[in-house]
């Protein structure tokens, strides 16, 4: 981030300690302080805020970010834990009954992702009062595109995730929860149809984010996990994969991977240069894909987007969207496998030249004939490996019938301050 937005951040952390404030029995208020009314009702204020939301997704240790590498990481066979004193990792290992409402881990995406979507949704809905529609359009989109990543993350993880924020909450099912991330996509996408972003408001966030085509690719990987495929196609369509969109660091905000796994190597780091599959899923001899994300340092060590203080890590690779365009077709009601093996090649033979990330794999084409299943056991592998650590690999697992044994936990547990405090928190997941 630059630190020119620095001076947004302290609305961020004021705007929290009045959150915070609103769940205590006992208040204490500085009279020299700005009020919440003060931060909600003001364009700068709202900056703050917005800009905050992207320092606690991506940045703020321990980030929602980070934490939902490592729990689909460890849970998935990507990673492995390094330091058996690491409690929490350990457990996730171990899997299934080891991994309870306790863990930390559980804990710091929970707690993020709903802290996320209470402080955007107080973006969106105070945002709209204000003159500068065109400022406001950008506040409103940049604040959707992290409600969103917080909805997917919870939906990811859990069976049933809170209808809305506040006290004693209702839950609804995780593809609702998708669809709920969907619809705060389309409101955002409609307001910046109507009235485009001003370039003030793009001068005064973080740089990186490429706001319209993050908002068309998060639509299109929530609706592909809601089953939505024709949708999901749609708006993969709309999707620039010449552009980038990503997270950025400084040296107030680092890399969070880097900061805590890569540079101590104490933490988390890859299974192994199969990055965990295993069988038929084992990437092929050659895949360019394998030195870009790992590299050996003694053992092997994470690269890719965690190998650096300022590396940048992306929001969505185009990749990820030309593989939602592949399993579209081949899920569809009547599948297209013709253009379903045509989107799938364009991953297989890319190479790192004309891939934004320098991502690619360089392997032969493949020339089939497949049936339908044969080619979603050829996305799933490739989905694999093209997306090393995003943290979308556990949906993947479950979407594509993977073998239970092959995941550690196949939905997690409520975090024990939800279930301790809210009485309509569901039943935990047997396994």
């Amino acid at each position: 981030m630059k630190n020119l937005k620095s001076k947004y951040i302290g609305y961020t952390f004021l705007f929290t300690a009045i959150t915070f404030s609103v769940a205590c029995n006992k208040e204490y208020l500085n009279p020299n302080a700005a009020t919440a009314d003060d931060v909600l009702t003001s364009a700068k204020g709202l900056t703050g805020v917005t800009v905050g939301l992207q320092k606690s997704y991506s940045t703020t240790r321990p980030s929602v970010l980070y934490a939902s590498i490592t729990l689909n990481g460890l849970t998935t066979n990507e990673l492995i834990s390094i330091n058996t004193g690491n409690t929490n990792e350990e457990r996730l290992v171990a899997g299934g009954v080891q991994v309870d409402g306790s863990n930390t881990i559980l804990g710091n995406v929970w707690t993020g992702a709903n802290k996320i979507i209470y402080d955007a949704d107080n973006v969106i809905n105070n945002a709209a009062a204000l003159p500068d529609k065109n400022y406001a359009a950008g506040l409103i989109a940049h604040a959707s595109i992290f409600k969103a990543l917080a909805l997917g993350n919870l939906s990811e993880f859990w069976e049933n995730v809170p209808a809305s924020t506040g006290k004693n909450v209702q839950f609804v099912t995780r593809i609702e929860g998708y669809n709920k991330a969907i619809a705060t996509i389309d409101n955002a996408i409609a307001v910046i149809a109507a009235n485009p972003i001003s370039t003030s408001f793009s001068g005064n966030i973080p740089g990186g984010i490429d706001i319209v085509n993050t908002l068309n690719a998060l639509k299109a990987r929530y609706a592909l996990f809601a089953g939505n495929y024709a949708l999901a196609l749609t708006a993969a369509n709309a999707v620039d994969l010449t552009k980038k969109s990503t997270f950025t660091y400084d040296a107030l905000n680092l890399n969070p991977l880097f900061e805590i796994a890569t540079s101590t190597n104490n933490v988390i780091q890859p299974k192994n240069l199969n990055l965990g599959q295993t069988g038929v899923n084992v990437p092929d001899a050659g895949d360019l894909r394998i030195p870009f994300y790992t590299t050996v340092n003694t053992t092997v060590r994470i690269n890719g987007f965690g190998v650096g203080t300022f590396t940048q890590i992306p929001v969505y690779l185009p990749g990820e969207i030309t593989l939602i365009k592949a399993e579209a077709y081949a899920r569809q009601a009547t599948p297209n496998l013709s253009s379903s093996l045509t989107e799938l090649n364009k991953i297989v033979t890319k190479t790192a030249a004309t891939d934004p990330f320098g991502l690619g794999a360089a392997l032969p084409m493949l020339t089939g004939p497949y049936t339908q299943q044969q080619l979603l056991d050829l996305i799933y592998k490739h989905r694999c490996i093209e997306l090393f650590m995003s943290g979308l690999k556990l949906d993947d697992m479950r979407r594509f019938n993977q073998p239970l044994a092959d995941r550690k936990r196949n939905f997690f547990p409520y975090p024990f301050q939800e279930r301790d405090n809210n009485p309509n928190t569901p039943a935990n997941p047997t396994f």
